[in-house]
């Protein structure tokens, strides 16, 4: 668990919460609206797609203490490095100041960590932190997990996000499993049917860091409530 985190989330849970942006259904003026709510409320980052990037990071503007996030290769990760790396130059064009990647799930799978492992890195040298997306409902041995893990880790990457918003929602028990590997050596995100004030701070004192949902504003609110 960390303290820092677990404090900052009791203090105020918006210090702690990523909001994802990343409903394709949404028109400019629904962009804007988060990101003048994500703004308002201090959440610690606010996570879109390539495609919104500019309405974002104009909205947010340059001095807002909210990170702006853009995703790459999301959800399934299914394209060459090359084009990976052609996503990750256009959202650090387009302002982007972190990067969540999903990494070559194939090689993983094929056990080729070394290619899972190099193609991390290219991304992280193009010098802006970089979270690797982990989806622990599909990596349930805790040996694969641990390998992908230390290798994201080695690779150069900052940060790991469990879960990718698909499928179930990310347990206590996951995020725990997470944090014994990680060891305070990156930071952890977790992802995926994270509503409720509660679920969140569950999810924080289990070993996340930082919490990312749709329902921010929901959260903050209810935090608000209880207080």
């Amino acid at each position: 668990m960390s303290k820092n985190s677990l404090e900052e989330a009791h203090n105020n849970i918006s210090d702690v919460i990523y909001q994802a942006v990343l409903n394709p259904h949404y028109d400019k003026e629904m962009i804007v609206r988060v990101c003048d709510l994500s703004k308002q409320n201090g959440f610690a980052g606010l996570c879109t797609c390539l495609s919104y990037l500019p309405i974002a990071r104009e909205r947010l503007g340059s001095k807002s203490t909210t990170k702006l996030i853009s995703i790459i290769a999301f959800p399934f990760g299914f394209i060459p490095t090359f084009n990976k790396q052609k996503e990750a130059e256009y959202a650090i064009e387009q302002g982007a100041e972190e990067l969540d990647l999903v990494p070559n799930y194939f090689a993983l799978k094929e056990e080729n960590i070394d290619s899972f492992a190099e193609e991390i890195n290219q991304i992280c040298e193009l010098g802006i932190p970089v979270r690797v997306i982990i989806d622990a409902n599909t990596l349930l041995n805790l040996s694969k997990l641990s390998i992908a893990i230390n290798a994201l880790i080695d690779a150069g990457a900052m940060g790991i996000q469990i879960g990718n918003g698909f499928g179930p929602y990310i347990s206590k028990d996951q995020t725990n499993n997470v944090s014994k590997i990680v060891k305070n050596r990156c930071s952890i995100k977790a992802v995926g049917g994270i509503k409720t004030f509660d679920q969140a701070i569950d999810l924080i004192e289990a070993g996340s860091t930082y919490i990312g949902t749709s329902f921010g504003f929901e959260i903050t609110q209810e935090q608000k409530r209880k207080e």
